[in-house]
């Protein structure tokens, strides 16, 4: 009985451990982020297979949000142009996830105990999140551009999309990068593995 609980609060030390680490040295290249952070191939993995969400859109998307920030948030607005008195938004972790969004990640998953600064979770939400813009606007999970203009802009404002220019710049850089990511994982996924540790 004590090493079943000794074994789970191993797992616990290393999930959080693992899930909240500083930002990777090179974030161009995923094959080397994946190298140096081992358990972030295993959790965008998971998402993959729990969401059918791609691996490169998920890497992207944080890319793109949070450069793989934990605790990146919106710029403060200030009074008198000198006081910061509240953030511009509630966005908060590598997804940039907004408070109302993720409510709902956590009540639809039933995940009550999920955090915005594990990398774990935020893919988890990230991928639920490609898979309701898929069931919801009919996107396909690998139409990279219009998956993170649902993502940037919401699904009910997704059809006026056009009204808001600046998402498109935005949109065609994940695009970019997660094509770029795709062709570095094509180079790179016969030295991956997600069967590198045994308590995973």
């Amino acid at each position: 009985m004590i090493r079943s609980r000794f074994k789970f609060l191993l797992y616990l030390s290393l999930l959080f451990i693992t899930s909240c680490i500083s930002a990777p040295r090179d974030t161009s290249n995923t094959c080397l982020m994946f190298t140096d952070n081992y358990f972030w191939y295993k959790f965008v993995k998971n998402s993959e297979k729990k969401w059918g969400a791609p691996v490169e859109l998920q890497m992207a998307i944080i890319q793109r949000e949070s450069d793989f920030d934990w605790l990146a948030a919106p710029e403060w607005d200030k009074l008198f142009k000198v006081i910061p008195y509240k953030r511009k938004s509630s966005a908060f972790g590598y997804s940039q996830a907004i408070n109302k969004t993720w409510d709902q990640f956590v009540r639809e998953t039933n995940q009550p105990l999920a955090l915005r600064v594990s990398f774990n979770d935020s893919v988890d939400f990230i991928g639920w999140y490609i898979n309701k813009s898929s069931q919801l606007l009919k996107i396909p999970k690998d139409d990279y551009f219009k998956q993170y203009i649902a993502y940037h802009e919401g699904w009910g404002n997704f059809k006026d999309y056009k009204k808001s220019p600046k998402v498109i710049p935005y949109a065609r850089e994940v695009d970019r990068v997660a094509k770029k990511y795709r062709a570095q994982l094509n180079q790179c996924k016969n030295q991956l593995t997600t069967n590198k540790y045994f308590i995973y």
